[in-house]
């Protein structure tokens, strides 16, 4: 008797429905290798509720460029890493970055065709319905809806 092949796609389990709206946070250490480790986090989460594909990959773009810039241009939180947080309300996700601050409020940086970056915070706002940024005494959060407006204010 010979075994069956192996399937390279992962079963599914039956389980209760999606969860549609809910929220998650993780940290993560403030260095370049984390940049993956939240962009395979926030998209295996959102496939696994019904957002829509083109939202899980904006949201994926922008939760890259959020922890990149986090890295490239501020601080760490106290600890070491950085808090990411996305959440998701009728169909309209919001991405958040939490670091620990900068010298300067994180702004999209002056179109330029030769400059080899600063372009992340120009790419968020192409794709985000809206974002902002708020700043408290232990550091900053950037954040981005996708799919709709978000419930606060973009600055």
């Amino acid at each position: 008797m010979t075994a069956a092949p192996q399937s390279n796609r992962r079963l599914r389990t039956a389980t209760a429905a999606p969860v549609r709206d809910a929220s998650r946070t993780i940290r993560v250490p403030w260095r370049a290798a984390s940049v993956a480790q939240v962009r395979r986090a926030v998209v295996e989460d959102l496939e696994g509720r019904d957002v829509s594909a083109t939202v899980v990959d904006e949201a994926e773009i922008v939760a890259s460029e959020l922890v990149s810039n986090a890295i490239r241009h501020a601080r760490p939180l106290s600890d070491g890493m950085l808090r990411v947080h996305w959440k998701v309300k009728a169909g309209v996700v919001e991405v958040e970055v939490t670091d620990g601050g900068s010298d300067t409020t994180p702004r999209p940086a002056p179109r330029t065709v030769w400059a080899p970056s600063g372009r992340g915070l120009r790419i968020v706002r192409s794709l985000a319905h809206e974002w902002g940024v708020t700043e408290d005494r232990t550091g900053s959060t950037v954040w981005a809806s996708l799919g709709g407006p978000s419930r606060r204010r973009s600055h």
